[in-house]
């Protein structure tokens, strides 16, 4: 049967584990952007629910919002962020097998290879497919196999579009892991983007015949209006393809963390996220993010658009911090080459000069520090000591050696602006190059969260990603920012909403049965029974 893990074509000698019972579903795209992740996030909640043992897997991904999570042997690594979210709405823990292969982009064409969470170099994309492609390809089919032997169900997500017929013979996130996993495919489309049936026939025409014979249905995504009125065009779909069009599936944001940059305004405008709040605005205050060109890890920035009253600008780096109360320097996956952007385009000058809360995680902790040695590791140029913006008394050296590991630690409440109070377990993790260390004899320098972070005044750096996720820590900086913006902060509103049952319930509409067969032969029956349960 299709989508049953017994290895398809081109799957030889790889399988760790000999042949497996997982059913896989993949969830592929006419594009980019057409709902992939969430619709993966949401079939896996789905199943969860139900009591189906349900993994999430994407074989490659590129992106630079990673999160630290352990490998096979004990290890931490780093997979893209997505598929820890998707492990969430799969209520299992997530490892370095749920993303084997993660490209980072670092400018100028190159990024860094990740495999099995472990960082390997820096190659352009005709390098990595000429000389590293089939190491990749072999770690993933390998993930692939360790996950099958777990789990009932695989669901597994592709990446870009299917029919790429540039890539067919490299596409090791569609037609590879359509092969060596067996799987079923689902294939989205996307009204909002226009021709979402021309979309959808012509990605059928152009994948491979082996895949084409593996999709069981196809579905509409980011519709708003009246369903009906697909209905002829639905038809005619259906009739020139024999591929069934499983759901037309609403527009709507069930509030899952974003994924890389797509929240963020293009480069050189300014855009503001959590404006949605109902919080009129002179009740708020304004937290300004330089959109720095290698951004990194921007969802450390979501926990605070989701508080009410806080707004997150992200700033140009030709722009200005006029109306901002607090600015946060983002990590970035080249720090010296950002730094440098950051002081050419003028915007690093204001932070220097700016009166109230600084703070900067990871590479923007970096940032802050009066220089960066040994540059040449990380950055693009040749210069061995680059001037950084001095609001922090460290300085960093980069090696070539990465630091990759979830964090916890306990905090006093004796830090400094703009964390004081904070008391507790604070947890999150570090991905970083490079070793901060106070300068001078280090004695100005609190350490206001873990071992390394550093605290003068009203500015702090800390290594830790996630770290707005604490809600002692998420609390204090907003209650310094109002504090020092001179306004009475809002009540706090109860938010009962959850994002992962939000994500199910977008996917209600597609039949589960028809899509991973018998491995959802109980789904409708638990649907019914929960149904029944809410009445």
């Amino acid at each position: 049967m299709v989508g049953s893990g017994t290895g398809g074509d081109g799957a030889e000698g790889v399988n760790d584990g000999g042949e497996t019972d997982a059913a896989t579903l993949l969830v592929a795209g006419t594009a980019s952007h057409v709902g992939k992740s969430t619709i993966v996030a949401g079939i896996c909640r789905r199943l969860a629910n139900a009591g189906v043992s349900v993994a999430p897997f994407k074989a490659q991904n590129m992106s630079n919002n990673a999160r630290a999570v352990l490998g096979p042997d004990g290890e931490y690594g780093e997979i893209g962020v997505s598929q820890y979210v998707q492990a969430r709405a799969a209520r299992v823990a997530p490892t370095t097998d749920l993303n084997p292969v993660l490209l980072k982009p670092r400018g100028d064409g190159e990024s860094q290879l990740v495999i099995n969470g472990e960082a390997v170099g820096h190659f352009a994309a005709g390098s990595y497919y000429d000389e590293h492609w089939e190491t990749a390809r072999t770690a993933a089919e390998r993930a692939y196999t360790r996950l099958a032997a777990e789990y009932d169900v695989i669901v597994a997500e592709g990446a870009g579009s299917i029919a790429e017929i540039n890539l067919h013979d490299r596409d090791l996130a569609n037609v590879e892991s359509a092969r060596f996993a067996d799987a079923s495919i689902l294939l989205l489309g996307d009204i909002e983007r226009g021709g979402v049936f021309a979309s959808l026939y012509g990605t059928l025409e152009l994948m491979p015949d082996d895949l084409r014979e593996r999709v069981v249905a196809t579905a509409i995504t980011k519709f708003r209006g009246d369903a009906s009125l697909l209905a002829s065009g639905i038809a005619e779909l259906e009739n020139r393809t024999g591929v069934p069009v499983d759901a037309v599936l609403p527009y709507d944001d069930p509030g899952l963390p974003e994924e890389d940059s797509v929240p963020l305004p293009p480069a050189g405008r300014r855009g503001v996220i959590g404006d949605d709040d109902g919080v009129p605005d002179g009740r708020v205050v304004t937290v300004g993010v330089p959109r720095l060109p290698r951004v990194s890890n921007v969802t450390d920035f979501g926990p605070l658009a989701r508080t009410p009253g806080v707004r997150v600008a992200y700033l140009p780096l030709d722009g200005d911090l006029d109306g901002v109360d607090a600015v946060a320097v983002p990590g970035t996956k080249n720090t010296v080459d950002d730094l440098l952007a950051l002081r050419d385009a003028g915007l690093g000058d204001a932070i220097r000069a700016f009166d109230g809360p600084v703070v900067g995680i990871c590479g923007g902790y970096q940032i802050l520090g009066e220089r960066v040695t040994n540059a040449a590791v990380e950055g693009t140029g040749d210069d061995d000591e680059v001037r950084g913006l001095g609001l922090l008394p460290v300085e960093t050296r980069f090696h070539e050696d990465k630091r990759i590991e979830a964090v916890t630690v306990d905090v006093d409440g004796g830090g400094s602006e703009p964390f004081a109070g904070v008391v507790g377990a604070v947890s999150g993790y570090e991905i970083h190059m490079g070793r901060t260390e106070p300068t001078g004899d280090g004695a100005a320098v609190a350490m206001p969260l873990e071992p390394g972070s550093a605290a003068v005044d009203d500015v702090a750096g800390t290594y830790l990603h996630a770290v707005f996720e604490n809600d002692a820590v998420r609390e204090a900086f907003v209650d310094a920012v109002f504090g020092r913006a001179g306004r009475e902060r809002p009540a706090a509103v109860a938010d009962a909403h959850d994002p992962f049952e939000a994500a199910a319930a977008l996917m209600s509409d597609l039949d589960l049965g028809r899509l991973l067969g018998d491995a959802a032969a109980d789904l409708a029956a638990d649907d019914d029974r929960a149904t029944d349960a809410d009445r």
